[in-house]
């Protein structure tokens, strides 16, 4: 178990690329950068008179944590500069499981990619089903199944680029596993984090993941289309993740009607 969320054995991560025939599982062993058998720096020799057993786990639990994220965000760093180097602008796209990432991506290809050459990572639990999705655009792009684990890390995002290996000067997408609390611990070397959130969530969402609407370079509030079918205060959401994010820009769209992506398309230009 990771000690950070509570997550599965990230070590189980598959990486496929979609194909138009039998596909093949790019199965990749690395040395799990949260290893839960890890060794203790310090020896357990402690007198209990002084120091109370019942102390000791949570003092394991931060430093483990600790090491986790700092190991992971130095490797996000070296992902960093290897894509600054080749001009890849990278956006890790998080949300809640059905906010419309995939369909907002699949517009977005399909609008921008005449422009400038797009790559996508995918990732989920299971499945290659938005991979596919997002094959159907013609965009280069590979599938991260993580199991049982709720959140892409570097050492994923590393595996993914080793595989996909983006043209430079490309835009490269990363739809997160859908989940709005662990993604916002994990760097992987991206330009911006991009929230995603549906009117049919609530209009609250940012008081309820403060980290995640903090980590943020832009809300894009999708869905708009339905705003009079459901009860969402567009300016009370748009209030609560500046009360978390003071700088954070938001931009409300439709990724099935269009209305907004234009906005969408501009910030990513000014980046």
């Amino acid at each position: 178990m990771c000690a950070t969320c509570g997550c599965g054995d990230h070590a189980g991560a598959v990486i496929t690329v979609p194909h138009d025939h039998a596909g093949h599982d790019h199965d990749h062993d690395h040395a799990h950068p949260h290893d839960p058998a890890h060794s203790h720096d310090h020896a357990h020799q402690h007198d209990h008179d002084d120091h109370p057993h019942e102390h000791l786990p949570p003092t394991e639990t931060i430093s483990l944590e600790q090491k986790v994220l700092a190991k992971n965000d130095l490797l996000a760093q070296e992902i960093r500069e290897w894509l600054a180097a080749r001009d890849i602008l990278a956006f890790n796209l998080t949300s809640s499981p059905g906010a419309g990432k995939t369909t907002l991506l699949e517009r977005t290809i399909r609008e921008l990619g005449s422009a400038r050459p797009i790559s996508v990572i995918e990732g989920d639990q299971e499945t290659l089903l938005d991979a596919e999705r997002i094959k159907a655009t013609g965009c280069s792009v590979v599938q991260v199944n993580t199991g049982a684990g709720c959140h892409l890390d570097a050492e994923m995002m590393r595996r993914a680029l080793d595989t996909l290996d983006p043209p430079s000067g490309s835009l490269l997408f990363v739809e997160n596993v859908g989940n709005l609390v662990c993604p916002a611990l994990f760097d992987l070397g991206e330009r911006s984090k991009v929230v995603v959130i549906s009117v049919t969530e609530g209009s609250d969402k940012p008081l309820k993941y403060p980290h995640m609407f903090a980590a943020a370079g832009l809300v894009i509030i999708n869905k708009t289309d339905l705003l009079p079918y459901v009860d969402f205060d567009l300016e009370a959401c748009s209030r609560h993740a500046r009360s978390v994010n003071p700088d954070v820009q938001i931009v409300p769209v439709s990724a099935v009607s269009g209305e907004g992506v234009i906005d969408w398309y501009t910030w990513i230009d000014a980046q």
